[in-house]
Formats: structure tokens, sequence, C-alpha cells
């Protein structure tokens, strides 16, 4: 009896700050206090209300501007968004409050976004993306090497990927879905042990058939690259 009643306990989930921001201006436009054309105090002023730093504020518009709930106008600062806010608005709260099946669900999402921005890169980069693919994976290399942390090198290895795809909405999917992910993974220590030396060698496999341009061979080679995150038991 005791062990049912424990397993029906849930982990506590902290809020990062950059969700807490999220989620006040998410308030702030259900409830028509904010509105389409509107414009948000600067950085500054934000970071000054809010009582945390700016870099938490700038990393919160950035990710709404993925979204599509903000957008930077040059000389008129950040402004609401006036295309879907409501069905957007969805959105965020899911990927905010992902747990279970739904994670599971993002994951699978992710792979198939992976699998077409590879197919794309391949028969799309050019020796720019390739450069910037290739200096992506280097720094993932190193941090292997010397034993630090690998996550945000590989976030960058696959959204260099989705760049040399040419396909914005692709690369804007995944600027949605990766980022949530990974933030999981470095919780869980899910991406730990020998698995960066092994994604290493499979970067190396995925950017030899997109250089190469094989779109078949570099969606199987992403496939397998990220199959293994499929099974993994939430």
């Amino acid at each position: 009896m005791e062990q049912t009643v424990f397993n029906t306990f849930k982990k506590i989930q902290i809020e990062k700050p950059v969700d807490k921001i999220i989620k006040q201006i998410k308030t702030l436009i259900s409830s028509g206090q904010l509105k389409p054309g509107d414009k948000l105090p600067s950085e500054r002023k934000l970071s000054e209300h809010f009582g945390i730093g700016r870099t938490h504020v700038r990393d919160a518009i950035r990710k709404l501007e993925f979204y599509g709930i903000l957008k930077t106008l040059p000389q008129s600062g950040t402004v609401v968004a006036g295309f879907g806010i409501t069905a957007l608005e969805g959105l965020i709260t899911d990927v905010l409050d992902l747990e279970g099946n739904d994670f599971n669900s993002l994951v699978e999402t992710r792979v198939i976004l992976e699998q077409n921005t590879a197919r794309f890169a391949a028969m799309r980069r050019d020796e720019k993306d390739i450069v910037s693919i290739s200096s992506a994976l280097a720094a993932y290399e190193t941090a292997v090497k010397e034993g630090k942390d690998t996550v945000e090198h590989d976030l960058m290895f696959h959204l260099k990927i989705a760049e040399a795809s040419k396909n914005n909405v692709l690369k804007s999917l995944m600027l949605i879905v990766a980022p949530d992910i990974i933030t999981f993974f470095k919780e869980n220590d899910i991406c730990t042990g020998t698995k960066p030396s092994k994604a290493l060698e499979e970067h190396y496999e995925i950017l030899e058939h997109i250089s190469n341009r094989e779109p078949e061979k570099a969606e199987l080679a992403m496939y397998n690259h990220l199959k293994e995150i499929l099974d993994t038991k939430l």
C-alpha cells in the first residue's frame, strides 16, 4: 500500500526564470493587456522589473520570437506579433509543461524533423554550411575529449544542419523542440557515460554524407543517430 502511494508522487519541477517570464508575457497577451503591435519595455527595464539578469530576459524574448509570439523590428524594439497568437499560446504551454507521453511525442517530432533537415542539407548545402557544421562538430569533439558538458555543442551541431537545409520552417520548428529536449536530457543526466563519444562518431558520419551530397544516406544516418532517444523511458 505504501509503495503504491509513493508511486503516485510526482517529481517537483522547479521553474526556470526564462519560463516564468514567458508565462507572464503569455498571460498579459491572453488577458488583452498586451495586444498585437504593442511594444515591450527594453531589456534593461524588464530586467529591473522582474528582478533578474538581462541574460534571462534576452533568452525569454528570443524563445518567444522563435514561437512567433514576439518580433523585433529595426529601430522599433520588440513588439507583440499579430499572427496566430491564440494557437501559439497553446504550443508554449505544451512545450513548457512537457512530461511523460507528451515529451515522448516531442522526441518523435524531433526525429522526423531532423531526418528531413539532414536530407535537405545534403541536397542544398554550400561550402559555408560545411564550414559551419564542421566548426560546431569540432567544438563538440573538444568538449568530449576534455570531459566537459557536450549538450550545448550537440544542439549547435544539429542547428547548423537545420540552417544548411535552407528551409526556414524546419529550422524554426527545430528551434522550438530541440532546446526543451536538450534541457530535459541535461537535468536527467541522459547524455552521459559513453554516449557523447558514440555520438561523435555518428556526427562525423552524418557530416560525411551531407558533404558528399548523399541525401538518403544522410537521412538514414540521422535516424540511426537519434533512434536511441526514441527508446528513452521517462
